[in-house]
């Protein structure tokens, strides 16, 4: 039994994933037209919300599926794979990830597919920070049962870019979590969602912010933690 583990997420929280999603969009149409990117788009959102994530392999399967005669998109599995990811690392994540494994156990938390995921956590450099500790599920917020049996501890303490996922934690959780936000990405500048969910229990503008902040409050022996802003 731990005194705390800390669990960041990796999309928009340690890596700008809307920077890589708009990278894939301009190589699609470089490469293969605006047609083909748009099919391709709209394959990957209806997966995202089949799924819940976004499945960039799965839509290039079912892409393959539906047009079994356009080879042009084939190729782009390579640059998937071997899509340059450290270079979308935000600044500080590293070291925000060096600091917290100073304090507690470290584990990396996200939802993803079972190839394309692990790829892009691996390549970034990430898996490595934290000695391979990552947990990839489909929906984390209803794995955290899971989560408990592998790392257990008396206290957690969560940064996520989603709002929902939060509160989702927060909810089933209790004080035993510390909430935080980081607002990157889409998800944590998505209006609708801060207003429809609890408000975290720290909020900070970018990763980075977390070197600066007195973290050890997160966990302390408390019956309630405050909401603030640092």
């Amino acid at each position: 039994m731990n005194q705390v583990v800390f669990l960041v997420d990796v999309d928009n929280t340690l890596l700008d994933n809307d920077r890589i999603r708009a990278d894939i969009n301009a190589y699609l149409e470089r490469q293969y037209g605006a047609s083909c990117r748009d099919g391709y788009l709209a394959i990957l959102e209806e997966l995202f919300e089949e799924l819940g994530y976004r499945d960039y392999l799965g839509a290039l399967q079912r892409y393959r599926v539906e047009h079994p005669q356009d080879m042009q998109l084939l190729s782009m599995s390579s640059f998937l794979v071997d899509y340059p990811f450290a270079n979308r690392l935000y600044p500080g994540s590293l070291d925000v990830l060096e600091r917290l494994r100073q304090l507690g156990p470290t584990v990396l938390l996200t939802d993803g597919d079972v190839v394309f995921q692990p790829r892009k956590v691996e390549r970034s450099g990430l898996s490595e920070a934290v000695n391979s500790h990552v947990l990839i599920y489909i929906h984390k917020e209803l794995a955290l049962d899971d989560v408990e049996a592998r790392y257990p501890a008396l206290h957690y303490v969560l940064v996520d870019d989603k709002p929902r996922i939060l509160a989702a934690v927060k909810e089933a959780w209790g004080t035993r979590v510390a909430t935080v936000l980081p607002q990157q990405g889409h998800f944590a500048h998505d209006a609708n969602a801060l207003a429809s969910f609890a408000a975290p229990d720290v909020t900070v503008d970018r990763i980075g912010d977390l070197l600066d902040c007195d973290l050890a409050h997160l966990f302390a022996a408390a019956p309630r933690l405050e909401a603030v802003r640092m």
